[in-house]
Parts: structure tokens; sequence; C-alpha cells
């Protein structure tokens, strides 16, 4: 499962994946949040809260996932992961050879320095 919210008058996009997600909660997402990059022009900041997510059930799952980020990045200008999950930590490092936004990992316990650094221009 999916949850989602926005900040920032619709500025960041905070995505909460609190339990195994499959291919379509990824496309009902998407589905909610293309219409708002697309009047917007494009977000300055997503959020990924990795705290509490469990993983993937399947290789499809994962894709699902990389490709959601994948369409979403070039509307973005900054991704912020908050995960005290080493592994998970070790995200940003591996998606700033994808994407054109810039990448950057947060502690479980940072929500707000996250949102901080996601609000500024850049």
């Amino acid at each position: 499962m999916i949850e989602h919210c926005w900040h920032h008058n619709h500025d960041i996009l905070e995505i909460r994946p609190v339990a195994h997600v499959n291919p379509a909660e990824f496309r009902a997402l998407a589905a909610q949040v293309d219409p708002v990059i697309s009047q917007q022009g494009g977000l300055q900041g997503l959020l990924i809260d990795a705290r509490h997510f469990t993983g993937w059930q399947s290789f499809a799952d994962l894709v699902s996932h990389c490709v959601f980020i994948r369409n979403q990045h070039r509307q973005l200008h900054k991704i912020a992961i908050l995960s005290d999950n080493t592994l998970l930590r070790f995200m940003p490092q591996l998606l700033n050879h994808f994407v054109a936004a810039e990448v950057r990992p947060f502690r479980g316990s940072e929500l707000q320095p996250a949102l901080d650094w996601l609000s500024q221009a850049g």
C-alpha cells in the first residue's frame, strides 16, 4: 500500500510505502500525481518516507517502483529518501546514476530537515 500527501502548496509530494506494494498501486498513484505535475509544470521535490517500508514482494514490484521514479524524475528537482534501513540509505547513490534530480538520504528522524532541504531552491 502507498500513502501520499502534499507539502508546500503541492510543490513537494510525500509518498509512504507502508506495506508491500504492487504495480497497480504505482499506476494509481501516477494517475493522481500526473495531473498536478502537468498543471504546475513540475515539482520541487519528492520525499520517499521509507521508514516503515517492508520491501518488495517481487522483482516486478521493484521494477514498478523504479519506473514510477523514472517517469517522474524529469519534473523533479530533488528527491529525499527517509529511512534508517542501511540498504535503503544506499538507494540515493544508485538513483543518482539514473535520474536528473538531486537525490539525498535522511535518517528516519529527519523528516523536517528533509522537507526543509526539498523546499530550498536548487
